[in-house]
């Protein structure tokens, strides 16, 4: 008896520190901005974001994460989304806030969109990376991931990792690992330097533009317990290969080989 009354109390303790579970909109997340601009539908289950001249729109989720996995489904504004920004990102708040961003930069009709990627930590970001994607991100969901405990963060697309920002705090770069953060998204106009560096604006005409998300999935740890156990899965040879082969042939920018940006050496952490 007293050791079957260990074991449930084991499990108890044990669900308050891992989150494993498929969201729901309703439950999840809290429509933060833009009206009418953003709703959820479909019983909770789908969810989308607009943006018109007057305003864009976003969410935010009601729970802090301390590590984890999330997993958010989206398909991306169709058609001409120049000027546009779809951004998805984990952030804490304050000047020396933590940050780990994917941030979709529209684009003319026909031509890829970009995926932008940073990484703040105690405030400080410019830390891009950029990508086109091997498909088109307006006609399907795709899955768009960010697997983060104390030893790396992992971007994934599809489960392919595209970029791992690891912890170099033997070099005296801070990394996020003391500030729980939430889940954000918005949809919003940014054509002074979105698309072309701000060369190409928002064609009105097609508004509204509309990005739509579902099958929001998390697993980690809840910031009640800034110890908590997660750990990612380090990356297999396989996910390694397909690392490299994103990077080789789709990455279009990266901070770290940006001589004229860093003229007197890389920062510490590509090093």
């Amino acid at each position: 008896m007293r050791m079957k009354s260990f074991i449930v109390l084991a499990v108890t303790l044990s669900s308050f520190l891992i989150v494993a579970s498929a969201g729901n909109f309703f439950q999840d997340f809290d429509l933060t901005w833009g009206d009418h601009r953003a709703k959820i539908f479909n019983g909770g289950q789908l969810l989308s974001l607009s943006l018109d001249k007057v305003s864009g729109s976003g969410f935010k989720s009601k729970k802090e994460y301390l590590f984890g996995r999330i997993d958010m489904q989206l398909k991306l504004v169709a058609g001409n989304s120049a000027g546009t920004v779809t951004a998805y990102y984990l952030s804490s708040e304050g000047p020396t806030h933590d940050e780990i961003d994917f941030e979709f930069l529209g684009n003319m009709t026909g031509d890829p969109y970009t995926l932008h990627t940073n990484v703040f930590t105690q405030g400080k970001g410019n830390r891009e990376q950029q990508f086109h994607l091997w498909f088109d991100p307006t006609k399907n969901f795709h899955t768009y991931s960010i697997s983060w405990d104390s030893r790396q963060i992992v971007f994934l697309v599809d489960n392919t990792p595209i970029r791992v920002f690891g912890n170099a705090e033997r070099k005296g770069v801070p990394f996020p690992k003391n500030q729980p953060m939430r889940i954000h998204s918005s949809l919003w106009n940014a054509d002074d330097w979105a698309t072309r560096g701000g060369l190409v604006k928002t064609d009105w005409s097609k508004a509204p533009f509309t990005a739509y998300y579902r099958n929001f999935n998390v697993q980690g740890s809840t910031s009640k317990f800034t110890n908590a156990a997660w750990q990612s899965q380090q990356l297999d040879a396989y996910s390694r290969r397909r690392l490299r082969w994103v990077q080789k042939n789709f990455m279009i920018y990266n901070y770290c080989t940006d001589a004229k940006r860093f003229p007197q050496g890389a920062p510490a952490e590509c090093r």
